[in-house]
């Protein structure tokens, strides 16, 4: 049973001062590596490992093309302002690979997790003589994936699954007392940017959590698109979550008074503390409208938007 830190009852410096000491404990005299995706926990651990370990701490980013636009090298220039060096890993082919001909979420999941824990972390842990991955992992994620909602790419050991048995190296998860408002706290604390802490969540599978069905380079390349477009206009709505979905099924449209046989966007946009629960944020009309008319315009083979007004629960943030 994990033991809760609430946000309210959070000492920041205290619970920093704390884990420095596990991490340290935990690692000695050796070396860990660290996944840093740019999210609020991975970076939150990021200040964290560094500050443990400082040059013992190895952070990658693993490029495995279901990122936002221009995100590694983004994040990348933010960590190496920060003093903490970034190495940048490329696994498209692999990850693209693993889920060719998947539809099914939790496959999608599954083989996301393999490849990242398996194949492409078990590779750099292996070349670097490293007995630890340092990661992000928080109590919302354990929570979902115990009662089965969905499975967190990130949790293991609360499913009886042994890491240091399946993989090969020990995972450490400093933040796994805490959920989304604690952990930004410790990262205003561990000195992280605004930009960094009050970042709006993204899941650990990437925009492969926002194809319904399969996920290939092409479908994944239209729900980056638009998830430009909706992060560019809700930024400034003081949203907790907000994204873009790509659905399955082409639906009837009409271009230039012929059939279009296109694609379907959803748009979601949420209010909440801690993901636990949430509901729709409450947009204008105009702001909808101007949503629907950039991605109809500037996404090739959409032909349909739609807003999403399903609280959670029973609805999800993330589609899949």
């Amino acid at each position: 049973m994990i033991k809760e830190i609430t946000a309210q009852e959070l000492d920041p410096q205290r619970f920093i001062s704390g884990k420095v000491e596990e991490i340290n404990a935990a690692v000695g005299d050796g070396m860990a590596i660290n996944a840093l995706s740019g999210g609020v926990d991975s970076s939150t651990v990021t200040m964290l490992g560094h500050r443990a370990l400082g040059e013992r701490l190895r952070t990658v980013f693993i490029e495995n093309g279901l990122m936002r636009e221009g995100e590694s090298r983004q994040v990348a220039d933010l960590f190496s302002e920060l003093g903490v060096k970034v190495e940048i890993v490329d696994a498209r082919e692999e990850f693209f690979a693993a889920l060719q001909g998947l539809t099914d979420p939790e496959e999608k999941r599954e083989a996301i997790t393999q490849t990242f824990y398996r194949e492409v972390f078990g590779r750099l842990v292996k070349d670097s003589g490293a007995k630890h991955l340092l990661q992000g992992t928080i109590l919302t994620d354990v929570d979902e994936t115990v009662a089965g909602i969905k499975r967190q790419h990130n949790v293991f050991e609360q499913l009886g699954i042994d890491p240091r048995d399946a993989f090969g190296y020990h995972i450490i998860e400093p933040l796994i007392q805490l959920r989304k408002d604690g952990v930004r706290k410790v990262g205003e604390a561990l000195g992280l940017p605004a930009e960094l802490f009050g970042r709006i969540p993204f899941p650990g599978p990437a925009l492969s959590a926002r194809v319904i069905g399969a996920v290939t380079s092409e479908r994944i390349a239209t729900v980056r698109q638009a998830t430009v477009i909706v992060e560019r206009l809700l930024e400034d709505r003081g949203a907790f979550q907000y994204m873009a979905i790509l659905h399955a099924d082409r639906v009837t449209g009409m271009r230039d008074g012929k059939r279009d046989y296109g694609q379907q966007i959803e748009v979601r946009c949420w209010d909440s503390v801690d993901a636990r629960t949430a509901t729709p944020t409450n947009l204008p009309f105009d702001v909808l409208e101007q949503l629907a008319r950039e991605i109809l315009d500037e996404v090739p083979g959409v032909v349909s938007v739609t807003y999403n007004i399903a609280p959670k629960p029973p609805s999800t943030i993330e589609a899949v």
